[in-house]
């Protein structure tokens, strides 16, 4: 299979234009293990085994982790400039010629620039393009111009298209590869540089439209997703030492939903529900959880943990997830408080 009759005229390879992007500090606490450019290393290995695999970028390739492809398959790396829109429309009609595109930018790019051109030209004709975004929710400080607060507001809506959010660097790898096997036109939200490991302690497999629960509990049930399984996951162990029982639902496939694994975790009397993601209280996991327990009858006491709907801060992450409300400890803080109740 040629790529060369099919690449861009001014497609620039790896090395011969440096990114514009400012740095962006990992989300990696400290004593975690960690694994780097855990989506770079294995798009990287899955390429040499099917010829069928490109990677584009917008001038992001090194903060989307996307560096370590070009390095390795240069001849299959597309670099096209600061242009979301152009980015889609390249990888649309890379998928038309029969390769599977994997177009990486920062989230707020895609969801908010390239909207329509992933609707009409990639999501609208079930096109085989993964879009992989960095920088998703508040895992940036350098304020709303990066944080992708609404990105799956945005995208839930849109016929066709899978939206995944992984928890860590082993689900990051797992999900890569799924959404490689995968037919289809598929959004995943992405922990880019220094990827925490967490899930390695749990009998835990990615899935597309699988969640996962990764522990019981007699009290509180978290359903959550991305970097706030993580969170999940530690305020269930702090809250041991109230005598407090929280069990983790994993949802990485926002869309579709796993309504099994849902539902029958939320039927479960005498437990408080709360979902909590890394999004805005609009139209994320919350939002899709909470319209699912309606129509189905479903009424456990419920609660979102969840970005608030409004443009927020520049600062340092620390502090922001605080403020926000999606550190640990504002978690364990809240259960706290709705048990006392």
């Amino acid at each position: 299979m040629r790529l060369s009759k099919f690449a861009p005229r001014h497609a620039v390879k790896a090395g011969e234009r440096k990114t514009t992007s400012p740095m962006i500090a990992s989300i990696a606490p400290d004593g975690v293990p960690t694994r780097n450019a855990p989506f770079g290393h294995t798009l990287a290995r899955l390429a040499h085994q099917r010829p069928g695999i490109v990677g584009l970028t917008a001038d992001l390739a090194k903060y989307t982790d996307l560096h370590v492809f070009a390095q390795e398959h240069p001849d299959r790396f597309y670099q096209m400039g600061m242009a979301e829109q152009v980015l889609m429309s390249a990888a649309a009609g890379l998928a038309r010629e029969g390769f599977t595109p994997f177009a990486t930018t920062y989230a707020v790019f895609a969801s908010r620039r390239a909207y329509d051109f992933i609707c009409m030209a990639i999501a609208e004709e079930k096109l085989n393009v993964k879009i992989v975004c960095a920088l998703p929710g508040l895992t940036t400080g350098y304020g709303p111009s990066h944080q992708a607060t609404e990105d799956i507001a945005i995208f839930r809506g849109m016929p066709n298209l899978t939206i995944i959010d992984p928890c860590d660097a082993l689900d990051i790898e797992q999900a890569t590869e799924a959404i490689a096997d995968y037919n289809g036109p598929v959004y995943m939200r992405l922990l880019r540089g220094k990827v925490p490991v967490v899930l390695d302690e749990y009998d835990y497999t990615f899935q597309i439209g699988k969640a996962c629960l990764l522990r019981e509990g007699e009290d509180v049930l978290f359903i959550s997703s991305g970097l706030m399984t993580m969170r999940a996951l530690e305020a269930a162990k702090a809250l041991e030492a109230d005598r407090i029982g929280c069990a983790v639902l994993h949802v990485p496939t926002i869309k579709p939903l796993d309504t099994e694994t849902i539902l029958a975790a939320a039927r479960r009397p005498g437990r408080l529900v709360i979902v909590t993601e890394n999004h805005t209280i609009v139209g994320g996991l919350g939002e899709g959880v909470a319209a699912l327990l309606l129509r189905e009858g479903v009424a456990p006491v419920f609660r979102q943990i969840a970005l608030p709907d409004e443009f927020l801060d520049a600062g340092a992450l620390p502090t922001l997830h605080d403020r926000y409300g999606i550190s640990t400890s504002e978690l364990v803080r809240r259960v706290r408080t709705w048990s006392e109740k």
